[in-house]
């Protein structure tokens, strides 16, 4: 689910980029914003940072000992986060025999196991996929529809996991490759 945040962070501008003129040190605090929000990737609580939509107020900069100006600055951004029972679409970017892995927006690791397909049978080789008696395709490539079971918060890697399932109405198969 996308979230509409106000953040309150800390910019640390060096001195070499301190200008007089008032449009430039704008410049180089939103500059130096946009550098560590992207380098943040994504919190417990927030989510996937995905976006800065505003700037509300850049306070008064702070001298520190080395010369820096710590600027406080108040801005409103967009994150991602997947939530229990939400239901969402991913695409399989790895089949393997006891389940498959997603890809949904910015988490890598969304994983659908071979128990909570329904009716989806193993079948293996060189395109190795899931199967059902419609005919019903799930493979590499293949975007599904799914319930988030579970979630779990990795902090080592600052990503987020999560264990899904294809229990319930409209869920499954969504598009193929191959159409």
């Amino acid at each position: 689910m996308f979230l509409k945040v106000q953040l309150s962070w800390n910019v640390i501008i060096a001195p070499e980029n301190l200008q007089p003129q008032g449009l430039m040190l704008q410049r180089a605090i939103i500059i130096r914003l946009l550098s560590d929000f992207a380098m943040k990737k994504a919190t417990k609580d927030l989510g996937y940072f995905l976006a800065v939509t505003t700037l509300e107020k850049i306070g008064e900069g702070k001298v520190r000992q080395h010369g820096d100006v710590l600027f406080p600055v108040v801005f409103n951004a967009i994150t991602f986060k997947i939530f229990k029972g939400e239901i969402l679409e991913g695409v399989v970017h790895k089949v393997l025999k006891h389940g498959v892995f997603m890809r949904c927006g910015p988490i890598e690791n969304v994983y659908l196991s071979h128990l909570k397909m329904p009716d989806y049978e193993y079948v293996p080789g060189e395109n190795a996929c899931f199967m059902n008696d419609k005919l019903s395709k799930i493979g590499k490539d293949v975007t599904l529809r799914f319930s988030v079971i579970g979630t779990k918060w990795m902090e080592a890697d600052r990503d987020f996991q999560a264990l899904v399932s294809l229990e319930g109405d409209y869920l499954g198969p969504v598009s193929t490759p191959d159409i």
